[in-house]
């Protein structure tokens, strides 16, 4: 129920509240134990919840991204002319071949 904590120990930690607090004043630090995790819970999921649409929103941006880059921007460029004037091939020199 508890981990390691059985009935035996969680009778003993019961009689020692009792003990300390007394019968009336018991009932309501239970209800402030409750709401205290009650509302512990509740921002821990809303932290969760913030996470989760942080890490959604990072994936579609760089899917985003991923396909702008993917898409051809501009026209191909055609090749230069590689024949020359008395039809013979022109060999183009290594820099013109930089892109």
């Amino acid at each position: 129920m508890f981990g390691s904590i059985g009935m035996p120990e969680l009778i003993i930690i019961f009689v020692i509240a009792l003990i300390i607090f007394g019968p009336k004043k018991l009932p309501e630090l239970g209800r402030s134990l409750g709401r205290s995790l009650n509302e512990f819970k509740r921002a821990s999921n809303e932290l969760k919840n913030t996470l989760e649409e942080e890490v959604r929103m990072e994936e579609v941006k760089e899917r985003q991204a991923a396909e702008k880059i993917s898409q051809p921007t501009a026209a191909p460029v055609s090749a230069p002319n590689t024949v020359s004037r008395n039809d013979e091939p022109i060999t183009p020199h290594p820099a013109d071949q930089s892109a």
